[in-house]
This record gives C-alpha cells, sequence and structure tokens, in this order.
C-alpha cells in the first residue's frame, strides 16, 4: 500500500485549505499512492471560535466535505480527511469529525474525536476542546481493498485504551491525524506515536499541522510513519508538503508471530491501594 500523507499549516479560510486538499489529491494520485492522508482540523484551524462558527455547519450541509469527496473521485484516489469541526446531531456542540473516503468519493467512514484537549500548560497556553465539542463514543476500524484501517485523532494517542481497544482488532494500519503544540509535540510526538505502533503490532501513519498558523497558535509537524517494530519510516520535519509511504503489511505478521502482545494480553483488575503509611 502505497500512502501520500499531506502536511498542512491550516488556516481560517476553508476554501483555501480545500483547495490544498484537492490538489495533493491529484499530486498523490499522480505519485501512485492509493490513499491520502491529512492533518486534524486539515479544512479550518481557527481557535476564534466565534470567527470560526461562520464556517461549521452539519455533515449534510458541508461544502468543503462535498469539494473534498469530487476530489477523491476525480482523482480515483482514497481519501482520508484527518478531521473537521462540523456541527453535532444534537446542534447544540461541534464534533471533531474524520472521514475516510472511497476512490467513488462515497464516505465509508466516519469517526469523532473521543478525548477532547482540555489542557492548562505551565508556558500559559488554555486549551478547553470539551467546551465547545462533544466527544465520540464509538471505536472505528474499517477494513478496505487495502487493508483494515484503524482510526484516533490527536489527543487520542495519550489514552492506551483506545489502542487497545484499535489493536484487538489486528489493523494493518492506525490513521492518527494531529495538531500537537510545538510545546507538548517536541517531548512526547515520537514518543507516543512510536509506543501506539509498537502496542498494536501495526504500522502508523500521522499526518500533522506545522507552522504558525493565522489564528496565532504553533504546531510541530512532524507528520510520521512508524512500523510495528517502532522504527521511524519517515518523518516530514517542520515544512508543510506531501511525502509518499510504502507499508508492507506482511511485517505486521512477522512482528506479531515474534511478539504476540495482543496474545498475550490479560484482562487486569482495579489496582489494590495498599495504606502504609503508619510505618516509619
Amino acid at each position: 500500500m502505497r500512502v501520500a500523507c499531506l502536511q498542512m499549516t491550516s488556516g481560517v479560510d476553508p476554501a483555501a485549505n480545500t483547495a490544498v486538499i484537492a490538489q495533493a489529491c491529484v499530486d498523490a494520485a499522480t505519485g501512485g499512492a492509493q490513499m491520502l492522508t491529512t492533518p486534524e482540523m486539515a479544512v479550518l484551524l481557527d481557535r476564534d471560535r466565534g470567527r470560526a462558527a461562520a464556517h461549521i455547519s452539519t455533515e449534510e450541509e458541508s461544502i468543503p466535505l462535498r469539494l473534498c469527496r469530487e476530489a477523491a473521485a476525480k482523482a480515483g484516489i482514497w481519501l482520508h480527511i484527518g478531521s473537521m469541526a462540523l456541527l453535532a446531531d444534537s446542534g447544540d456542540k461541534w464534533v471533531n469529525r474524520a472521514f475516510l473516503i472511497a476512490p467513488n468519493g462515497a464516505i465509508v467512514a466516519r469517526y469523532d474525536k473521543i478525548h477532547l484537549f482540555d489542557v492548562q500548560l505551565a508556558t500559559g497556553e488554555h486549551w478547553a476542546e470539551s467546551s465547545a465539542y462533544a466527544p465520540g463514543e464509538r471505536v472505528v476500524v474499517v477494513d478496505t481493498p487495502m487493508g483494515r484501517i484503524a482510526l484516533a485523532i490527536c489527543y487520542d494517542l495519550r489514552f492506551p485504551l483506545l489502542f487497545d481497544r484499535l489493536g484487538a482488532t489486528r489493523p494493518d494500519v492506525i490513521l492518527c491525524p494531529a495538531a500537537f503544540t510545538r510545546t507538548t509535540g517536541a517531548p512526547h510526538w515520537h514518543l507516543l506515536t512510536r509506543a501506539r505502533g509498537v502496542e498494536s503490532g501495526c504500522f502508523l501513519i500521522a499526518a500533522a499541522q506545522s507552522g504558525r498558523h493565522a489564528d496565532g497558535r504553533e504546531t510541530y509537524g512532524h507528520s510520521i510513519a512508524v512500523g510495528p517494530w517502532g522504527e521511524v519510516l519517515m518523518d516530514m520535519g517542520a515544512e508543510a508538503g506531501l511525502a509518499f509511504i510504502d507499508l508492507d503489511f506482511a511485517e505486521n505478521a512477522r512482528i506479531r508471530a515474534q511478539l504476540p502482545g495482543m496474545g498475550n494480553r490479560r484482562d487486569i483488575a482495579e489496582a489494590m491501594i495498599i495504606d502504609a503509611r503508619g510505618f516509619a
């Protein structure tokens, strides 16, 4: 399977971001890729929620989603939209939703980000994703003609239980698009992506946002492909652009035969806390 990975510096104009994705579909197909994967919030990255609200609609009414589907169909390529903000079905909050689109433009899978980025960093950065977004509730794995693809998004990387659930399905590749901050990316990005690939015994590809964005934030970049042994197969550094990676899914079986992690897995009870505070 040949995958094209798009690293972006998405801004506050959905039309401009969608045009980048559409051109990447063409370039990816020309380069022989069967699938293009894009970062989290590929269509719109704007921390000003008042301004962003003017561009956020339901899935059915989303013009950028329609244009992305048309671009995939025109290029004849599978398209993974890392995520985009949409109105939730309830209408009172948004969802951070990923899409897997077939080469005929059909949506074959959706994944709503389960773990929301609510943090207060020592640098003063404050993020409260749950104040605007509703969390997803479904773990999503998709069987495609290319192989079995599992879906996650950004902050999900920090929650091993999700990857335990994904790994138990024996996926061929996990797609985990991201918009990691520079502050957290430098110490944690490579560590987490490699660990999740090793635990799951499969390839992991994480298309990322990179650089200084129109809304003032800075993201880490370093879109990455990791092998099932934990080796870094591709690291795009800090520049936006397109890269290609060839995956041999037979490698997953070879690694799992040596380290059958999921096969050795046991359910573990809740931790027992022992009070030894009375001892000197």
